[in-house]
Order: structure tokens, then sequence, then C-alpha cells
């Protein structure tokens, strides 16, 4: 597959852990208790990080690169997202800071993402 293809994967997956992430602040501020919402969140969140994975491997590949210290921090943040939605369902009071990190962690992804510094 092309440069391109695990690219825009990515970028899809990326979109949809966001997107799962404001959902579930936006769920936990409203008090919302729709299970069927927290199911669908939950699906969008776990594939879009699953993904995300697979196609950054397939972009390091298609790049030729090992494990360059930005790499190793992006799986940091990868790691530390993956974990939002916990802090989320364990203390819904704190969904104004769980959406602030989420922003800043996606900011330095992208920075890290763009700049290679490391």
């Amino acid at each position: 597959m092309s440069y391109t293809f695990y690219k825009v994967l990515h970028l899809v997956a990326v979109f949809a852990i966001f997107l799962s992430i404001g959902g579930a602040v936006v769920r936990s501020l409203v008090a919302d208790s729709n299970m069927q919402v927290k199911k669908v969140l939950g699906i969008l969140f776990g594939s879009g990080l699953l993904i995300a994975l697979i196609a950054g491997f397939g972009l390091m590949a298609k790049l030729g690169i090992a494990f360059d210290g930005w790499i190793v921090a992006k799986l940091v943040i990868w790691l530390i997202l993956g974990g939002l939605p916990a802090v989320l369902n364990r203390k819904p009071g704190m969904a104004t800071q769980v959406g602030a990190v989420a922003l800043i962690l996606g900011c330095i992804a992208a920075y890290l993402a763009l700049t290679k510094p490391f």
C-alpha cells in the first residue's frame, strides 16, 4: 500500500480518536447516562486507536525509519490518550481537564510528526 494511503488512514483514525474523546467529554458534562452513546463512542475510540497505531507503523515502514525519539514520544501520547476515557468514566467531573489534556497532547503529537525534532 502507498504512503498516501497510510497517511490518510492514520489521519482519519486520529480524527476518530479526538471525535470520540470530545463526545465523551460532552457526555460527561451533560451527565448523559445513555449506554448506547457510550458504546458507540467506545467503539469509535478503540477502532481509532488501533487503526492509528497500525497506520503509523505502516508509515514508518514506508519512510524506512526506526524507533526515533519522536516516535517513542508519540507512542507515549497514544498510551495517555488511550487512558483518557477511563478517567472520564471514573471521574466525570474532570471532563474539562480531560478535554484540555487531549487538545494539548494532540498539539504535541502534531508538532512531533511535523518537525521530527529528535
